[in-house]
């Protein structure tokens, strides 16, 4: 068994499979799902199957820089807020990196244009592989997370 990564509640990750080199995400095990900010999205037909295209922007408070990202629909989903409020969403997989380390998850879009984090890990993408120190931020040095 793999030892467990000790992580902050906030750690810069990258999604290579998206093009997303470098984003902040919140690790929330209150969360069961991970999200990705989306201010755009459209579903276009890649041979015969859903696909998703959504732009974001993954500098929080810079809406210059702007990634636009394509993959696959592997589902759509209620998803429940904290606040409560349900909202259909696109589920995708991609890779997430952190740490040297990759692995498949899922994650729905959604716009977080006014949230402090673009990203959101959810514990089922953690893959018991994780382990949070609520307490400390940015424990993983972003070098390794390639």
């Amino acid at each position: 068994m793999k030892e467990k990564l000790i992580v902050g509640w906030r750690e810069t990750v990258s999604l290579p499979e998206l093009g997303i080199q470098k984003i902040n995400a919140k690790i929330d095990t209150g969360a069961r799902t991970s999200c990705l900010h989306a201010f755009k999205v459209e579903t276009f037909d890649k041979d015969g199957a859903l696909w998703v295209r959504f732009w974001l922007h993954p500098i929080q408070n810079n809406t210059e820089a702007e990634v636009v990202c394509e993959a696959p629909v592997i589902d759509e989903r209620i998803v429940r807020d904290s606040g409560g409020h349900e909202e259909s969403r696109y589920v995708i997989k991609s890779v997430f990196s952190l740490a040297g380390e990759s692995w498949p998850i899922e994650i729905t879009l959604t716009n977080r244009e006014n949230m402090a984090f673009r990203m959101l890990l959810g514990r089922t993408a953690m893959h018991n592989r994780i382990i949070v120190d609520p307490v400390e931020s940015f424990l993983i040095p972003f070098e390794e997370n390639k």
